[in-house]
């Protein structure tokens, strides 16, 4: 049995304490900054405590400032980043679940350099790529529109060998039993590895969330008019640079607004979060 320390106890939780608000302080700033004037925020040093302008500066963003360096509504931008990142999340995990099944499931020449050659793609990130990518868009046409902007993204080597591993898991008896029972592949695939993968699913639509949300580099490249920026995006756009003034309790609102979808759905996914990572270390 491991004894239980009392001091060591304490100092574990001190310390999670102190690690918890050096993160949180800078979130905590940007909320005070969201309720102050521009004129307060510039004050040297800057308050500490919320203000009073707080319904002013987050009714400004929701709608657009006319005096900002971008006149797009945070509430399009917030609609432009949950699309793209829908796209990217459903197409990244739906993907690697069919091509994980393919490379575990059925035997066909060269399988396993095929699952290789998916795997070393996680060397080749999107900004070595980007190039000869927007040329394809552009030649499709679907430059400055959703499916520009988020199919791209959709293929997952990590995601493909994450599903991989989880189906290297699976009893050999339940292929058995579903072809004993007439079951073809997708119906194998649909009524049994799905929903085992549940757990699985919930974990990567977490991780795959965020990764859309946080999307920079590509949006602005292949996005070409304010409406079809992400919020992302947006947020960089109304910082200005050189003689422009910034409205800079405006942009704090924005990336306080911005902050609020990936973390409620951490938040509500924080259980099967867990659960899907344990599973596939098992």
């Amino acid at each position: 049995m491991v004894e239980r320390r009392t001091t060591l106890g304490i100092l574990a939780h001190a310390i999670m304490i102190v690690g918890a608000l050096i993160v949180a302080f800078p979130i905590y700033l940007a909320f005070v900054a969201s309720t102050h004037t521009p004129q307060e925020i510039m004050q040297s040093p800057m308050p500490l405590w919320p203000g009073s302008n707080f319904w002013e500066s987050y009714q400004t963003a929701l709608r657009g400032s006319s005096s900002s360096l971008t006149s797009t509504p945070v509430a399009r931008m917030i609609w432009v980043s949950f699309v793209i990142t829908m796209i990217i999340t459903i197409g990244k995990i739906s993907i690697s679940l069919l091509s994980a099944f393919a490379v575990v499931y059925f035997r066909f020449p060269l399988r396993q350099l095929c699952f290789w050659a998916i795997f070393i793609t996680l060397m080749l990130p999107v900004e070595v790529r980007i190039g000869p990518t927007y040329q394809v868009v552009a030649d499709l046409g679907m430059i400055n529109s959703f499916a520009g902007l988020s199919v791209p993204l959709i293929a997952s080597a990590t995601a493909t060998f994450l599903f991989r591993q989880f189906f290297l898991t699976v009893p050999d008896e339940l292929v058995e039993a579903a072809r004993v029972d007439g079951a073809g592949p997708m119906r194998f695939f649909i009524d049994i590895l799905v929903p085992l993968s549940v757990t699985s699913i919930a974990a990567l639509f977490v991780i795959q969330f965020i990764y859309g949300w946080n999307q920079y580099l590509w949006p602005l490249i292949a996005a070409t008019s304010e409406d079809m920026y992400p919020i992302v995006v947006g947020i960089k756009q109304m910082i200005g640079t050189g003689e422009s003034v910034s409205e800079w309790n405006v942009v704090m609102a924005t990336a306080v607004l911005a902050m609020l979808p990936p973390a409620l759905i951490v938040v509500l996914m924080q259980k099967w979060f867990v659960k899907g990572l344990v599973d596939t270390e098992k």
